[in-house]
């Protein structure tokens, strides 16, 4: 299938062949009919499957359709400013052929310049619940006159503790608005979230392709004091480049980012400690290769979104399943494969088992040099 056969108009299709993109993924083919159609939808997708432009092609196409220009009809939240960030990128490469605007909204940072975006006149805005709030309580945003509203990840909105904001701003939409709500899961807050806003809508599911498909899985069995020597000898043995590095703490982040500095390989900590500003350099220096390392926190992780990284590194085995799910799915997107490692010391023994007995004999046993 193309993404002719989905009708998408000639000026993003243009757009679509320029960045590559031949055949839509399988949450495309699904999503982009159901939200051109103007009926609510709900996906049940994760990170990886294209879920971003399921979205964002067919908002841009709806709304260049219709007049209004300057005034906010569509609206994307996501529960973290990198996601912001990626989101605006793609619906701004998307939409180059198009007369559409876009304003990105999102805390940590000032908003005077946010300010000035919206007062040029903005037709979408992508934004963190947070700050919209904000905005919308200064009466600098409105949104009477919303056709369009995406709820992208609503269950991390709900893990992050945002979904009261959420609440608040449903009721300030229009009820004619349509409404798409994207989820990786579906607990039991979310499920009541969708009974209240969605009015009959289009149910998709994408299972996603199996991991074990497209990423290799190791473990090295390492004493504690021996990880340090023993990432610097993996990423040089296997003359690794964009390395994505998982640390417990914030600390930790630092701390590993520091000792490889120090060994020669260029390094960054990414974590929420960092100021906005410094995170997004921080995630361009590693996208360009001009850092070779980025040692990140499970929650600054949640933000990254790089199609082609072909390694991650568990520094320190993760508490849950879920968590060494969504740290080695970094890897291993969009068709490509990766490479997953742990490092597991005597006292992360217990999570390496519920690992084992999720996927049984999917994480090869390693050597190295530095074994105990």
């Amino acid at each position: 299938m193309s993404f002719q056969q989905l009708s998408v108009s000639q000026p993003i299709m243009a757009a679509l062949q320029s960045k590559g993109y031949d055949h839509p993924t399988p949450i495309q083919q699904q999503a982009i009919p159901a939200i051109l159609s103007g009926r609510d939808v709900l996906a049940s997708a994760q990170t990886g499957t294209g879920k971003t432009a399921s979205f964002c092609i067919p908002m841009l196409q709806k709304l260049a359709d219709t007049k209004g220009a300057g005034t906010i009809r569509g609206l994307v939240l996501t529960p973290t400013r990198e996601l912001a960030i990626q989101v605006s990128d793609n619906l701004r490469q998307y939409g180059k052929n198009l007369s559409l605007r876009s304003a990105l909204i999102y805390g940590g940072v000032s908003q005077v310049n946010q300010v000035q975006q919206l007062r040029r006149g903005a037709d979408i805005i992508i934004a963190t619940p947070g700050r919209l709030m904000d905005l919308i309580q200064q009466r600098i945003i409105n949104l009477s006159a919303l056709d369009m509203l995406v709820l992208d990840e609503a269950d991390r909105m709900l893990d992050m503790g945002f979904i009261r904001d959420v609440k608040k701003i449903l009721t300030l939409v229009p009820k004619n608005c349509q409404k798409v709500l994207l989820s990786a899961t579906m607990p039991e807050e979310i499920q009541r979230l969708v009974a209240a806003i969605l009015q009959n809508p289009i149910r998709i599911a994408v299972t996603p392709e199996k991991t074990t498909t497209r990423i290799e899985q190791g473990v090295y069995y390492v004493a504690r004091g021996n990880k340090k020597a023993l990432l610097k000898h993996v990423i040089t043995e296997q003359q690794m480049r964009n390395v994505l590095v998982f640390a417990r703490t914030k600390r930790g982040a630092d701390k590993i980012a520091r000792d490889l500095s120090k060994s020669g390989i260029t390094a960054e900590a990414f974590h929420g400690n960092k100021s906005q500003s410094a995170r997004q350099r921080t995630l361009a220096n590693f996208k360009k290769n001009t850092t070779r390392v980025l040692v990140a926190t499970d929650i600054a992780a949640r933000g990254i979104d790089i199609i082609d990284l072909p390694f991650v590194v568990n520094y320190e085995m993760p508490d849950t399943t879920e968590t060494y799910t969504h740290r080695i799915g970094r890897t291993g997107r969009a068709g490509n494969t990766g490479t997953a490692l742990s490092f597991c010391d005597s006292e992360e023994m217990s999570q390496l088992k519920s690992l084992n007995r999720l996927a049984p004999g999917q994480i090869k046993v390693l050597q190295h040099p530095f074994a105990n």
